[in-house]
């Protein structure tokens, strides 16, 4: 990089030598942000990228967001929404896609990643874990497993570790550790960490309530199904077959103890008057959900509501921006949050305010029923089907219309700040 001797009044930078480093470009690109009399801008010119195809736009893009935004991915799509206040990141149309289409080469296969791994403890002096590994090159668990292959099977190809054959490897690959990867819940983590390593001493006919909805969790995250028996022949050889692949629970320790150092919220609990193993804002799938709730026949589940009788409970899944080609017309519904505790939800084109399902909404508070309130931003995203984010107990506020009716629902947990960009829709 060429910047003469780094005064502050340096307006352009010109990028002419690779790194690998972060902290080197940012060093480099700073060189160029010293405030100074008469400046008004910094140009920086980086001519890296065409000339070098392993250039790695992303994680510079990465460095310059910093944490608690969208995948680099999303945010050059929206326009760097996400971008620090007072700062700005433009980018020709051109310049957009290549970029997009960089990214997209770079973490399609696995053979970068072996590449890395193969020379990981080289270059970086540290030793090859899961953990060391996403940290080094600022990688989210999903660029690994949204490949559908396992961190254990890329440090093998790599040499790295000594060879291995799993057979339940062959079925956790392919979505169980993308579901894995999703986890956010300190309490139900800290439940897997202590129960796994002992999982062939468990009782689970003796698990208290909570700890039983948090392995009925775990069993549909593994096996897309609930146990509809601990008892039950093809739960047991799962279940063992877990305990027989050591490398696979290994990995899956691993995974798991990434994703509690890595939440960055405060969850809380939801004041139900049963026992729920769900956590306040942390992020479920739509099955995780059910199996929590008790709910097991998850083929009748086509509709973003459900009523769980024997609970007394209205369950709302709520996806907020919907396309035409995932959604009819008459499921195009108007869901929004207006404040940090007031939420604007429309029912079922087919929801009439006298029919007994409008009535139970209005009227749940007096009749002792509760509302709960899971939203996602879209249907997918660059690692698959999109996971919920529990807001927790709403209670009814007042409505309009029929057929459907649009509800204004009070919410006990104010929503954080970090989802309020996600589920706040822009008016005027």
């Amino acid at each position: 990089m060429k910047c003469g001797k780094c005064q502050p009044e340096v307006n352009t930078v010109l990028f002419l030598r690779p790194t690998e480093s972060l902290t080197i470009f940012l060093q480099q690109l700073g060189r160029g942000l010293r405030l100074s009399q008469g400046k008004d801008c910094l140009t920086v010119l980086d001519f890296i990228g065409a000339a070098n195809r392993r250039y790695n736009f992303e994680e510079k893009y990465e460095a310059l967001l910093g944490p608690g935004h969208r995948s680099v991915r999303d945010e050059i799509r929206r326009g760097f929404t996400a971008a620090p206040k007072g700062c700005y990141i433009l980018l020709e149309e051109k310049a957009r896609r290549e970029i997009l289409r960089n990214i997209e080469q770079t973490l399609r296969g696995s053979d970068e990643l072996v590449k890395r791994l193969k020379s990981f403890q080289e270059d970086t002096g540290l030793p090859v874990t899961l953990e060391n590994f996403l940290s080094w090159y600022h990688l989210d668990p999903g660029d690994i497993y949204r490949k559908q292959v396992t961190f254990s099977r890329l440090c093998a190809a790599a040499g790295v570790m000594e060879d291995f054959s799993e057979p339940l490897e062959e079925r956790l690959k392919k979505q169980a550790f993308m579901r894995l990867a999703r986890i956010d819940s300190r309490k139900w983590i800290r439940f897997l960490l202590d129960m796994l390593p002992r999982l062939e001493r468990l009782n689970f006919a003796s698990l208290p309530p909570l700890e039983e909805q948090m392995m009925q969790m775990l069993y549909v995250t593994l096996f897309d199904e609930c146990a509809e028996s601990w008892e039950q022949d093809e739960v047991r050889v799962r279940l063992q077959g877990l305990h027989d692949s050591p490398v696979m629970m290994r990995e899956i320790l691993d995974l798991l103890k990434v994703q509690y150092n890595r939440i960055d919220f405060v969850d809380g609990e939801a004041d139900l008057a049963y026992p729920c193993a769900l956590s306040l804002h942390c992020t479920y799938t739509q099955r995780q959900i059910l199996s929590a709730l008790g709910y097991r026949n998850f083929s009748a589940m086509r509709q973003g509501v459900l009523y769980l009788k024997d609970r007394n409970t209205d369950v709302f899944f709520v996806t907020l921006n919907k396309s035409d080609r995932e959604y009819s017309p008459s499921t195009m519904y108007e869901d929004y949050a207006i404040s940090r505790t007031l939420f604007h939800w429309q029912s079922q084109s087919t929801t009439a305010e006298d029919s007994a399902t409008g009535q139970r909404y209005i009227h749940h508070a007096e009749r002792g029923g509760n509302v709960l309130l899971f939203v996602r931003e879209c249907k997918r995203d660059d690692y698959g089907t999109s996971p919920y984010t529990f807001l927790g107990k709403a209670r009814y506020v007042s409505h309009t219309g029929t057929r459907p009716m649009s509800i204004v629902w009070q919410l006990e947990a104010e929503i954080p700040a970090k989802y309020m960009q996600t589920v706040q829709q822009m008016i005027g």
